[in-house]
């Protein structure tokens, strides 16, 4: 079924009109570089989305996760993240060959704002980069540098409203369908969830560096 709309807006004075425009206090919140808050933010966080896209506007956003503190400041403009081993599938690195342009988004459990990067990657092996992103005494194969363009605090609407970090409800979890169901249906794969679910759990214990 193909749905169609009525009242689409096409032009930024539409969307202005109903919407309004941003106080000073938001047009003035965003920075070049990375000052002593952003550096407190990102020491402290063990969580980043990463968006990109390739040549033909397909776009990706990928979550990356390790210790808190895992995105190394090189200096105020710069920030190496570890490339982690993965499902090799690499489309943020794919992306950023084609396309350099890249948005971060930083969170921290239990903290409802969030910092947000924008700027331009590129993938390296330079050793001495590898180095500082090892963790367990592994080195990772690739880092992603970002060339900080834009760096600014988001606020907290978002995790009010979802209650994200209110009251998690454990058994949430048990509601929604394993990976391994996902995988088995979606590719339509001639192996079991069951069996398909112990290689994802050996993989997750033997394999995250």
């Amino acid at each position: 079924m193909e749905w169609t709309f009525d009242n689409i807006i096409t032009t930024e004075k539409e969307l202005r009109d109903i919407m309004g425009y941003p106080n000073e206090i938001v047009t003035r919140k965003t920075i070049q570089y990375i000052d002593e808050h952003c550096r407190s933010f990102i020491e402290q966080s063990p969580f980043i989305t990463i968006a990109t896209a390739d040549l033909s506007n397909n776009f990706d956003v990928s979550p990356k996760g390790d210790p808190a503190g895992f995105v190394k400041i090189l200096d105020e403009q710069t920030l190496a993240i570890p490339d982690r081993p993965g499902n090799r599938k690499a489309d943020t690195l794919t992306n950023i060959i084609q396309n350099p342009h890249i948005g971060l988004i930083f969170l921290i459990p239990g903290i409802r704002e969030t910092l947000r990067i924008n700027g331009e990657a590129k993938i390296v092996t330079d050793q001495w980069v590898l180095e500082q992103l090892s963790c367990e005494g592994k080195l990772p194969s690739f880092a992603i540098i970002v060339t900080v363009k834009e760096a600014f605090m988001h606020c907290a609407k978002c995790m009010i409203r979802s209650n994200l970090w209110r009251n998690p409800d454990y058994t949430q979890e048990h509601s929604v369908p394993s990976l391994a169901k996902v995988l088995v249906d979606h590719g339509k794969l001639d192996i079991s969830y069951e069996e398909l679910d112990d290689r994802i759990k050996k993989d997750e214990k033997t394999n995250l560096y």
